[in-house]
């Protein structure tokens, strides 16, 4: 039984042309290889097509029951990346074809490789299906929120074997381009079915990929061709802007270089892009400004709960100088009326998290001022969400959340469908030791709603997407009231 199986893989393969149809009986050799299997029965008529995911499944039930792999989601997914890996065009083969397709449009590039990586099964579809999404208006806007479902949560099994593992530092972290092909262990992904497309932005070798996990559409990491810390400097701007030349229909931004304020991974720099309009994008400019020696770029502030500068300028040059001059501002100021320090005791805490994109015909720059000061009161980060929503995102707030894409944790869907059941029957909500951290927020919502099994599940959302509207408010480093906003302009005229 299990052959037809081996069977049904080659021939998605050849059907979504990873391979050629005479490649096929040299890839059913290479599954039966990478199975531990030595034969393989005549073919049947083929039946109707299987989705990847029940192809893929009694595979490797089969490799778990004759003891191939131990068994768990991680040995799982070693094993399905290295079958799909068997059917994966080569490196060079994929960059020939994709910059074949962007000599006739970026867009034709990109739209191939993205359903490439999807087909190699790089991006897991059936697992990016499962994450919550919705959307919440407020008065920001449309605010995107998502409970991430589709990153595997590591078995007992696994962990226990990650640590009895030896140490590698090879690749040294997960941007690293060493990942194209490489088998994965353990504590380190499989990334037999990576591909990366070779990019030059400001003069220097970086990489084009898609992210595996999929927050929004076509989502892609450019990284650096070295293994080198995250920076944001001037040539941080030229970078963005180089991109956005070369992929017009794509935005791309940076995480911010400071822990707390800054993404998950700070050793490697990296940016991240992709295909969609942001919240953020949408957000208008509520008051315009100008920068001396700069009137040829149109400038303001961003109506937005963070505190943004938008630049706008045919001459992309020109943003770059602008941009650099605001940074090397932002870099060294300070306004103890409103707690923003450049540094204490040594250690800087202002950063910028930029973002370019082509708009109109003209390049723009989002500039989000960001602070990673630390309070007695607020540990966590005084510019970070406090801990009365810590409840919904203590995480940190990275590019994507900056942008308005609310990146929540798993824990979340469990969590509100049992507090929703408690809030229709009138349970104690602080009595259960998982939801007693939603107690106070549950109490605000049971004076404003009654709640009923009809409408529970929509109020929820409603609020999780008002909390996390607060949690960008508590990131703005300049708060959107009178004091806040002439602090804004305060800084913007110091720029000078």
């Amino acid at each position: 039984m299990i052959d037809q199986y081996i069977y049904a893989l080659a021939n998605y393969g050849v059907k979504k042309g990873l391979i050629g149809k005479e490649d096929k009986p040299w890839a059913v050799n290479r599954l039966l290889q990478a199975l531990e299997l030595s034969a393989i029965g005549p073919e049947e008529a083929a039946g109707e097509d299987l989705p990847l995911e029940d192809i893929l499944a009694p595979l490797l039930d089969d490799a778990e029951a004759r003891g191939i792999i131990p068994g768990g989601v991680v040995s799982r997914d070693l094993l399905d990346t290295k079958l799909m890996g068997e059917l994966t065009p080569r490196p060079s083969q994929v960059i020939a074809a994709f910059w074949e397709k962007y000599d006739r449009s970026p867009e034709e590039a990109t739209d191939w490789f993205y359903g490439l990586c999807q087909d190699a099964d790089y991006i897991r579809r059936y697992r990016i299906a499962k994450d919550m999404k919705w959307v919440t208006s407020t008065e920001y806007g449309d605010l995107d929120i998502t409970i991430n479902l589709s990153k595997p949560e590591k078995d007992p099994k696994a962990i226990a074997a990650a640590k009895a593992a030896p140490q590698s530092g090879y690749p040294k972290c997960q941007l690293c381009r060493e990942n194209e092909g490489y088998a994965g262990r353990v504590d380190h992904p499989a990334r037999q079915n990576h591909r990366v497309i070779p990019v030059t932005i400001d003069g220097k070798d970086w990489f084009f990929q898609y992210s595996p996990y999929v927050y929004y559409n076509e989502h892609c990491i450019v990284f650096n061709g070295q293994h080198t810390p995250m920076k944001i400097e001037r040539a941080t701007f030229r970078k963005l802007l180089d991109f956005v030349k070369l992929f017009p229909h794509y935005f791309v931004g940076s995480n911010a270089d400071l822990p707390i304020v800054g993404g998950s991974i700070l050793s490697h720099d990296h940016f991240q892009g992709g295909r969609y309009t942001f919240a953020m994008e949408r957000a208008p400019v509520e008051r315009a400004v100008t920068f001396p020696g700069y009137e040829d770029v149109e400038a303001g502030i961003v109506r937005w709960p963070m505190s943004v500068l938008r630049l706008r300028c045919e001459d992309d040059e020109r943003l770059v100088e602008l941009a650099d001059k605001i940074l090397t501002a932002w870099r060294g100021y300070s306004d103890p009326a409103v707690s923003i320090y450049a540094e204490t005791d040594g250690e800087p805490h202002n950063t910028i998290t930029p973002i370019a994109r082509r708009r109109a015909g003209k390049f723009e720059l989002d500039l989000v001022l960001r602070n990673n000061l630390t309070t007695p009161e607020h540990p966590m980060g005084l510019f970070h969400p406090h801990a009365e929503l810590h409840h919904i995102k203590k995480e940190n707030i990275g590019l994507i959340e900056v942008m308005g894409l609310a990146v929540l944790p798993a824990r979340l869907k469990g969590e509100l469908a049992r507090l929703g059941e408690l809030l229709v029957s009138g349970g104690d909500v602080a009595a259960d030791p998982e939801l007693a951290k939603h107690a106070p927020w549950a109490e605000e919502l049971r004076e404003k709603y009654t709640f009923t099994p009809e409408n529970v599940d929509q109020i929820l959302r409603d609020e999780v997407g008002k909390v996390f509207a607060q949690v960008l408010e508590h990131a703005g480093v300049y708060k959107r009231n009178e004091a806040g906003q002439a602090a804004f302009l305060r800084f913007v005229e110091s720029v000078g």
